[in-house]
């Protein structure tokens, strides 16, 4: 039994908006984005640069559950550089544990 999901806090369209992070996923490196909140709904279709990726898969998750494998997912070499990656988006953000995200599995669509 699937869980309810609580309302969307954004769209689909603002899911991934780095440059960077768009060129991962066009390359195959990235299929995950985690986010404070809910941007897209299971089914949901993503478009970049005129390709279509389907979100699959929407969950909660902790920082402290993260493990290199979907740090990996997310399109970096381990938990370190993607933990680096993310506090230097967000200056003065300590790195909590703690912290719930949502997280966002993607796939492209052929």
């Amino acid at each position: 039994m699937s869980e309810t999901l609580p309302p969307k806090t954004c769209s689909i369209d603002r899911l991934i908006t780095v440059e960077e992070d768009i060129q991962k996923v066009l390359n195959g490196t990235k299929s995950a984005q985690r986010r404070n909140g809910r941007y897209a709904d299971p089914g949901e279709i993503m478009e970049l640069n005129g390709r279509s990726f389907e979100v699959y898969n929407v969950y909660r998750q902790s920082l402290g559950e993260l493990t290199d494998a979907q740090a990996q997912a997310e399109g970096f070499e381990s938990l370190e550089a993607y933990k680096q990656y993310i506090l230097s988006m967000h200056p003065g953000m300590p790195w909590s544990a703690n912290m719930k995200v949502w997280v966002h599995e993607f796939r492209p669509i052929a």
